[in-house]
């Protein structure tokens, strides 16, 4: 550790000169699923970035430093951050190759380091992704080479350096990837999990589209192993969504200010406040599942605050004035198609007699089981997760 703290002391002057792009214009890249675009667009914006754009599978923003370390601690919906480092037009392999050994690694990683590359291609003459990583690989492997005479080995679990490459339309962006080897969706209170686990990001943005602010209670009859639980416990209380992470793709960047990351930190942990009991609740009929959730809510902030029992919904009493969370079993979580038909007819029964002045917001991996529901929905959202098409559907129920 001493010496990594002396290498990059020594080199600050260089690396500043190494004139990557975004220390030029301090514009990044928020890797986002399609569906959520506009909702991160509006998340990012809340949390202090600029010149907001919309673009193809994420959106860029501009950031001073600060904010943009405020962002990967913060984020709930965005998967990546990217720090873009140079682009450039690349009709072939060879303009790939060529180009990515211009880059002055050096300023990035020593030889003692490790690295992986993703990659990700489209409408362009390169047209395999993996060809397109093992170019860059070797480009920065011979950089090292011929500089040093010994290259860094890559490591593809738990890089020190992960680099983005993404050609589209025979233009190459080579990018670091700020928030780390592990997408940012990967919180780290998941300790146990049950069948079909929802993605992070998706449960935040489900509960972000609930609108929900803790006046009302908040309800999961069907929580599997909490996602949607966590992800309302961490909106509820500020709890920032990297809390749990040991280590983000920035902390390699040349210009990293270790003070002034210290500094975001602790004013975001700061803003933590207490979950009340009684405002967050669920149940599950899977005794694992009611073990899971208990499990990973311990590890947060005042989970204990929250109700965990197990039950069938149907047996619930009511659950009348309040936000219900919902991702119903699918596919192979429940077997044959007539048995989910009628599952989901029992759902929509449940609403309609047991939660009244509620409002029901529905994750439907298939879409097919929303007509059995034998409900009016008052809106739905397309929402993609885990390969699933999927609509969030929302029911006012009165």
């Amino acid at each position: 550790m001493k010496k990594k703290v002396i290498r990059k002391k020594a080199g600050m002057h260089k690396r500043y000169a190494s004139g990557f792009q975004y220390q030029q214009d301090s514009i990044y890249f928020a890797q986002i699923a399609e569906n959520l675009i506009k909702l991160g667009a509006q998340e990012l914006t809340e949390l202090g970035a600029t010149e907001v754009k919309p673009s193809f599978r994420g959106i860029y923003f501009k950031a001073e430093k600060k904010i943009f370390y405020k962002i990967n601690y913060m984020t709930r919906v965005v998967s990546r951050i990217l720090a873009p480092v140079v682009s450039f037009p690349c009709e072939d392999s060879d303009t790939l190759y060529k180009m990515g050994k211009k880059i002055k690694w050096e300023n990035l990683i020593s030889r003692k380091q490790t690295f992986a590359i993703k990659s990700n291609v489209s409408d362009s003459n390169i047209n395999h992704s993996q060809f397109a990583s093992l170019r860059l690989k070797d480009a920065v492997a011979d950089y090292f080479r011929e500089t040093t005479g010994k290259r860094p080995d890559v490591d593809t679990d738990n890089p020190d350096l992960q680099i983005n490459l993404h050609i589209r339309n025979n233009k190459a962006d080579i990018s670091i990837d700020a928030s780390g080897g592990a997408p940012l969706h990967k919180r780290g209170y998941r300790e146990e999990t049950v069948a079909g686990p929802m993605q992070e990001t998706i449960a935040a943005a489900i509960i972000k589209f609930t609108e929900w602010d803790g006046s009302v209670p908040l309800y999961d009859p069907m929580c599997g192993s909490g996602t949607l639980l966590c992800e309302a416990l961490m909106h509820y209380c500020h709890i920032p969504a990297g809390i749990f992470r040991e280590k983000f793709g920035f902390e390699i960047m040349p210009d990293f200010n270790p003070d002034l990351w210290k500094q975001v930190k602790k004013e975001c942990d700061t803003n933590i406040i207490e979950l009340p009991k009684g405002i967050i609740a669920g149940s599950d009929i899977s005794e694992d599942s009611v073990n899971a959730v208990k499990t990973n809510l311990m590890g947060l902030h005042y989970g204990s605050n929250i109700s965990i029992e197990q039950q069938d919904f149907n047996n619930i009493p009511s659950l009348e004035n309040s936000i219900i969370v919902i991702n119903p079993p699918y596919g192979i979580r429940m077997g044959k198609d007539q048995d989910l038909n009628k599952f989901h007819k029992r759902l929509g029964d449940f609403l309609k007699q047991k939660c009244k002045g509620s409002t029901a917001y529905i994750y439907f991996g298939d879409q097919q089981y929303i007509s059995q529901m034998g409900i009016k929905a008052t809106w739905k959202k397309p929402l993609k997760a885990g390969g699933l098409d999927g609509r969030l559907v929302k029911y006012n129920m009165y």
